[in-house]
């Protein structure tokens, strides 16, 4: 899979209202239901990591990692990020077979 399409992919997402980013905010779509994919950078503190791994394993929402904050912050033209939240099912499946 190629670097570029996930992350245009992520872009549409977010243009689209699709996704959220945050700690806090992540975990509470999580909670929800309404998370139906969280990319986790992979240069994500340890405490960060375990959060966000037990959270989804525990509310079965599928997990992925991307290489490293930066990128994920430039897919959605923001700055760093450590964790984003696909709240629409579409793009989540696009996004899990780039990813995959």
């Amino acid at each position: 899979m190629t670097q570029q399409q996930w992350m245009s992919l992520l872009g549409l997402a977010n243009r689209a209202r699709k996704l959220i980013s945050g700690e806090e905010l992540v975990v509470k779509e999580v909670r929800s239901g309404k998370a139906k994919l969280v990319l986790l950078a992979s240069d994500a503190s340890k405490n960060t990591e375990k959060k966000i791994s037990d959270k989804c394993a525990y509310y079965q929402v599928p997990l992925k990692r991307v290489e490293n904050r930066s990128l994920l912050g430039q897919a959605i033209g923001k700055e760093a990020r450590v964790v984003v939240a696909i709240l629409d099912e579409g793009f989540a499946q696009k996004l899990r077979t780039l990813l995959d």
